[in-house]
């Protein structure tokens, strides 16, 4: 999402790197850089004025003046000011007795459907007996979907179709909670217009007879800056609690992430990376602002392969690397774990240093290259895939026409396979590298 943002900061920070000692022209032309970097990426006007204005005050003080590497000065006091700007991380209210009620609520599109299903995926995670509830009566369909989505992750949902109001179906659906030993009940509100003053009062009422800990406004990160505004309404109306972006892996350029806190005070809780149920991740400003800035986000990543790795794989895994027994069953094998993990230039951006790598691999791309690895090495047999040295010209030829790609293809997969192995054996050859590849699974 914050991919041109990235690359414009980044470029402004390197002219500065250039400089041994930055003088007051340096900090404007730098700032001013950075106030149209913020305005492209669709940032608050207001937002970015106070934002500028208070790395000014600081950039021209003894802070960096008299710092040995100023421009170093500069992206510090930058990165503060934006994790300033993005708010305090805030956790779900989950306290006081159960149920806890968590009602959803946005413009139509949104994705608080799909949100419904993944928040009750993470609190069933974190010890919780979730209860979701089909509140949207007017979308064709909707009732379905919540439904079809509470079969694929096993969590029940209260429906009663689209004919019943939906203050007195979430009403209901409370009852049921409390007599079922529910511990948390998330209500699927219909998407509205913050201008509709009719679904707005349905709203309202839902609250009243609800009394829901948290009101969250599931916000698509494509809206821009019109987001502000409907956060505004929506908080004077209902009052929420915490905002969840959705389509943050989409091509929005981010400014309605960075505006929101500062001009509505409401804090983001949830970003949704995905359209699959498991792709949400907690929101931490100083990970985002590290993100933005091209700092990486190892914490992130290390969190996303503990939820998708299977640990006891992985550490057979690095066993036969040790052991020099690492076949292209082991190969496809780690492929698929890091598929599970999200697309390959979302895990780029979380690497220090190598963001600027992750535009050059779009979604498409990427998988295009994972099916291409796949479809080669599954139309192997057993017996070439454990020992790949057997693979001669012929079945270079059965394997290509089989997997429907080229000698050429075959060849190349084959070459890079080696070349990995080779590295492996380099790595393990001294006691150092084997203590830090068992280090990465332990």
């Amino acid at each position: 999402m914050f991919e041109n943002l990235t690359a414009k900061l980044q470029a402004a920070f390197d002219k500065l790197g250039k400089r041994g000692k930055l003088t007051d022209r340096d900090v404007d032309v730098a700032l001013r850089e950075v106030r149209l970097a913020l305005l492209e990426a669709d940032v608050n006007y207001k937002v970015v004025r106070s934002f500028v204005d208070r790395v000014k005050e600081r950039a021209i003080g003894a802070e960096v003046m008299r710092s040995l590497t100023p421009a170093q000065q500069v992206v510090k006091i930058v990165h503060e000011e934006l994790i300033r700007t993005l708010g305090e991380p805030a956790a779900l209210n989950l306290s006081g007795p159960s149920p806890h009620v968590i009602m959803l609520v946005g413009l139509q599109g949104s994705g608080k459907t799909t949100m419904a299903a993944k928040l009750a995926l993470q609190l069933r995670k974190s010890g919780q007996r979730p209860l979701m509830v089909a509140a949207d009566t007017y979308r064709p369909a909707a009732v379905d979907q919540l439904e079809i989505l509470g079969k694929q992750i096993d969590i029940t949902v209260h429906s009663e179709g689209t004919a019943p109001s939906p203050p007195d179906i979430c009403a209901r659906a409370i009852k049921r909670a409390r007599e079922g030993a529910y511990s948390s009940v998330i209500l699927d509100t219909a998407g509205r217009l913050q201008i509709n003053d009719q679904m707005m009062g349905e709203l309202e009422e839902i609250v009243q007879r609800t009394h829901p800990e948290e009101v969250l406004l599931v916000a698509d990160a494509m809206t821009g800056q019109e987001a502000v505004n409907v956060a505004s309404e929506f908080n004077r109306r209902v009052g929420l609690t915490g905002i969840v972006f959705t389509k943050i892996d989409g091509d929005a350029r981010g400014g309605a992430a960075i505006s929101i806190r500062e001009i509505t005070g409401v804090p983001i809780k949830f970003l949704g990376t995905g359209e699959r149920t498991h792709e949400l991740e907690v929101f931490y400003p100083d990970r985002l602002a590290s993100r933005i800035l091209g700092m990486g986000d190892i914490l992130t990543l290390i969190e996303r392969a503990e939820a998708s790795l299977d640990q006891e794989e992985a550490m057979e895994t690095a066993q036969r690397m040790v052991e020099g027994s690492f076949t292209l069953e082991d190969f496809m094998k780690q492929l698929q774990q890091v598929k599970k993990m999200g697309p390959l230039g979302q895990l780029l951006e979380m690497i220090p240093g190598l963001s600027q790598y992750s535009e050059q691999l779009t979604p498409d791309a990427t998988e295009e290259q994972f099916k291409r690895v796949e479809s080669i090495i599954q139309s192997m047999t057993r017996e070439e895939r454990k020992v790949p040295r057997i693979i001669n010209a012929s079945r270079k030829r059965r394997i290509a026409r089989g997997s429907g790609h080229t000698v050429q293809e075959v060849n190349q997969l084959l070459r890079e396979f080696r070349d990995m192995q080779n590295m492996m054996k380099r790595l393990t050859g001294n006691k150092r590298g084997l203590r830090n590849i068992m280090s990465m699974f332990q």
